[in-house]
């Protein structure tokens, strides 16, 4: 590639860069967004915006309404919903599930509603012997546990259990010997996806260890959201 080619390839990243940012501007519960509010959001001049938003409106990515305000055009919609078609949780999940063993050292689980009941979906056990002898497809009550509590409390969304503080705890619930540490994920429209959770015995899971492990649980549940379509605000 000689100086001028790459000096063009270096600029079209450039270009491509700004049209991205433009894009991800827009923000959930926006309807129209003033041109100056992109300018504010984006760190691009009004001019520019201006400019590359000829481009998204071709695409049909962006709509330029009269007055010059700025909503998602229809195409946005589409790549939505073609992603949530395509979406395959468990190559997610699974990642997730593994790296939280590997560093709480307590078998790490993925549970979704199933009826009254909750449904263990994807589970990877510790290399401990004395662990909780759960299987992906098993059925559990919804009880008061740390689980239940996520998938119940946060059906309607990421501010309907505004009492609790996820991570949440709980030890002895559905088994006296047993605790879980547990974390709600939430997928496009802020929809509950399910409960990501580690568990183990309650003399190895006390409140304390909780305590000292929940910002690794809680980064990996946010993760989990960001990556299935859910806002991690």
């Amino acid at each position: 590639m000689d100086k001028d080619q790459e000096t063009a390839a270096v600029s079209g990243v450039a270009a491509a860069d700004r049209v991205l940012t433009i894009l991800t501007a827009f923000q959930k519960g926006d309807g129209a967004v003033e041109l100056a509010a992109l300018a504010a959001r984006t760190g691009l001049v009004k001019s520019t915006i201006m400019r590359l938003a000829v481009s998204l409106e071709r695409f049909g990515l962006v709509v330029r309404l009269p007055g010059g305000r700025y909503r998602l055009g229809a195409e946005a919609l589409r790549l939505g919903a073609v992603y949530q078609h395509s979406l395959d949780i468990e190559q997610f999940v699974m990642p997730i599930l593994e790296r939280l063993v590997a560093g709480i050292g307590e078998t790490a689980s993925f549970y979704v509603p199933h009826g009254k009941s909750r449904l263990c979906l994807y589970r990877v056990d510790s290399m401990h012997s004395l662990r909780m002898h759960v299987q992906p497809g098993d059925i559990r009550p919804m009880d008061q546990s740390a689980i239940s509590q996520v998938l119940r409390e946060y059906a309607a969304g990421p501010g309907s259990a505004a009492e609790l503080d996820p991570p949440v705890y709980s030890g002895g619930i559905t088994d006296p010997h047993t605790a879980a540490l547990a974390m709600p994920v939430f997928g496009a429209g802020q929809r509950l996806v399910g409960a990501l959770a580690v568990s183990g015995p309650i003399t190895r899971l006390t409140a304390a260890r909780a305590t000292r492990v929940r910002d690794q649980l809680r980064d990996g549940g946010l993760e989990l959201t960001m990556s299935l379509g859910g806002d991690r605000r």
